[in-house]
């Protein structure tokens, strides 16, 4: 029985010869490109729809465009998610083209991973494919849409009624072909081989291996794991002179997570960057390696992503560990787990800060049926307005950022530097052991989500937040807003009128909804109510009926007198001696009757 690698030998001699592939080498600038045969693994057992004769190779020269076409494409479809993407490069477990997820109505311009490493190393069968780039996150374009690599060396994507989408802006670069890298980068490269662009320059919310990270650069997340919009004023990581940073959006921005260079809080006046290396997270200064991030060991690091909840996540195969996490207080340390204004507690409960007065509510939550909603202030902060305004106390609380506005200060002085502050939403103070005179402080302008603690006896650290809010002020009648006084009595007006008119021409059941068939039935009783009402509304106070009268009507034991007047436009005068007339003024129907 022949060995098994004798076969394989043989195989593979037989497809290199009859192919006539180098493998390795890239064809030669400026010579045409015809579509080849690279054998290719399938991704995830799906179905990969592309002919031998249209097998997308890696390079591709100038003057070529590519339609977003099922006929004129090439496509692999992802049956676990649903995604397709029609390749226009590839290039082993990477793919460029137009990719699109659900019913397929927009497109993105994108590489993606399309195979993963499992934890052996070798190509495995799970996962859905990643976008690690897009040129058009935020602008998706339709069936149709073409990408033009131009005569004069740019890269343009436009949509189908020929609009600019994105371009590489590389006219006046030097650019002879296109080229997608085994390391999922996609390069514009002149006759030299030398760069005139690449997407790893560029980057989304990934950073594959092989891919650096620069000085000020950031990675910004998708809205989530089926929308890769990049999502706006939330969550974003970026790297400083003085290390790794994660950032909730706010102004000014809030830290929640930072890894200093070697631990320590100085400028490093080199630049830097960061870079997967040998299953690492690297910080480089030049060529020098600074400092790292280390992942948990037989981790095949493939990339980091920045994820739509704040988590950085390292993804290897079909493992996946997470970066940013505090394995104290988990996933309530990270700024919208409950949103804003809202307090975290053990297994991740939200709810809405509270005062010591249960019968007074300053916050209640945006949404009941989501509480991770976060909460809103029932009465708004103003400016200026410092003695109407207090602090809510909220005990053992923690918050997640690392930088404190004032140190070295007393509880007190950290309150009224809130107070004196329009913008600070609350004044978080954390001391150490009993000695509250000497802690940090920080003045958040934006108030995210807080952390509940349990009290530990062997913890030193304490914290609390005290969250500034607007005292509620409670209308007394004669505050009452004028328009809403004008618009009571019109209305009031309106239907005392709206009676009269009706007794006028007998037609009083007319006013009973017709609609109703309840109201229908009890017609008679509704048209008693208003003899009643109207009983009570005489303009002679003397003719109105006592309570007791009232009382005995309602029961049914007395009967509305019939002798009533409905005109309730002029008031009268009770009748009485010239005397009277001569000293008195006009009762007013609103001035109630004397004592019954």
């Amino acid at each position: 029985m022949r060995a098994p690698w004798i076969s394989c030998f043989f195989f593979a001699f037989f497809l290199v010869f009859s192919s006539n592939i180098v493998f390795g080498s890239w064809p030669k600038p400026g010579s045409a490109v015809t579509h080849r045969f690279i054998p290719t693994p399938t991704a995830n057992g799906n179905d990969t729809n592309i002919p031998d004769t249209q097998q997308p190779f890696p390079t591709a020269d100038l003057s070529t465009t590519w339609t977003n076409d099922e006929s004129s494409m090439p496509s692999i479809n992802f049956t676990d998610d649903g995604s397709k993407i029609r390749v226009i490069l590839d290039q082993d477990r990477f793919a460029c083209g137009f990719f699109c997820n659900g019913n397929c109505t927009s497109y993105l311009f994108v590489v993606v991973i399309k195979l993963f490493y499992t934890p052996d190393y070798i190509f495995g069968t799970k996962g859905n494919p990643t976008v690690i780039w897009s040129a058009n996150r935020d602008y998706p374009v339709s069936q149709g849409a073409t990408v033009n690599l131009t005569a004069a060396g740019e890269l343009v994507l436009q949509d189908v009624d020929g609009s600019i989408v994105w371009t590489t802006n590389t006219t006046k670069k030097s650019v002879s072909f296109m080229n997608l890298t085994d390391k999922g980068n996609l390069m514009l490269l002149d006759a030299n081989n030398s760069i005139s662009w690449q997407s790893f320059d560029h980057p989304t919310d990934c950073l594959v291996a092989g891919q650096k990270l620069f000085q000020g650069q950031k990675l910004i997340p998708s809205v989530s794991s089926t929308n890769w919009t990049a999502q706006k004023g939330s969550y974003y990581l970026q790297l400083t002179d003085r290390g790794l940073f994660a950032y909730v959006e706010s102004k000014p921005p809030q830290v929640y997570y930072q890894h200093l260079i070697n631990g320590k809080n100085t400028i490093n006046k080199e630049s830097i960057y960061v870079e997967l290396l040998n299953g690492s997270v690297c910080f480089f200064n030049s060529s020098t390696k600074l400092d790292a991030i280390d992942i948990p060991q037989e981790f095949p690091l493939e990339y980091i992503k920045l994820m739509p909840d704040g988590h950085l996540k390292a993804f290897g195969g079909e493992r996946v560990a997470d970066l940013l996490i505090d394995y104290d207080f988990g996933e309530c340390s990270y700024p919208l787990v409950c949103g804003r204004n809202s307090i975290c507690s053990a297994n991740i409960q939200c709810s809405c800060p509270k005062s010591s007065s249960p019968s007074t509510e300053y916050f209640r939550a945006v949404d009941d049926s989501q509480p991770n909603k976060g909460c809103s202030q029932v009465t708004p902060l103003t400016c200026n307005s410092i003695k109407d305004q207090h602090f809510i106390e909220l005990k053992n609380i923690k918050y997640f950022t690392y930088t404190g506005d004032m140190v070295n200060v007393d509880m007190e002085t950290c309150k009224q530097a809130c107070m004196k502050n329009c913008s600070c939403k609350a004044a978080i103070f954390v001391y150490q052991s009993s000695n509250s005179s000497s802690g940090y402080c920080d003045l958040p302008s934006d108030l995210f989500t807080m952390t509940k603690f349990d009290v530990d006896v062997n913890n030193q650290v304490h914290a609390s937040a005290f969250i500034k809010v607007q005292n509620r002020r409670h209308k007394s009648p004669k505050r009452l807003n004028q328009v809403e006084k004008v618009i009571g009595f019109t209305v009031g007006s309106l239907l005392l009128l709206l009676v009269v008119r009706c007794w006028e021409q007998g037609a009083l059941l007319d006013i009973v909804d017709s609609c109703g068939d309840d109201m229908q039935v009890h017609g008679n009783e509704v048209m008693e109510m208003m003899k009643v009402v109207s009983w009570c509304l005489q303009t002679d106070f003397t003719k109105r009926p006592s309570m007791s009268t009232m009382i005995k009507v309602l029961e049914g034991v007395m009967n509305v007198e019939s002798d009533l007047d409905y005109n309730f436009s002029h008031p009268r005068l009770q009748k009485g001696t010239d005397e009277y007339e001569k000293y008195s003024m006009p009762l007013l129907p609103s001035i109630l009757s004397g004592p019954r």
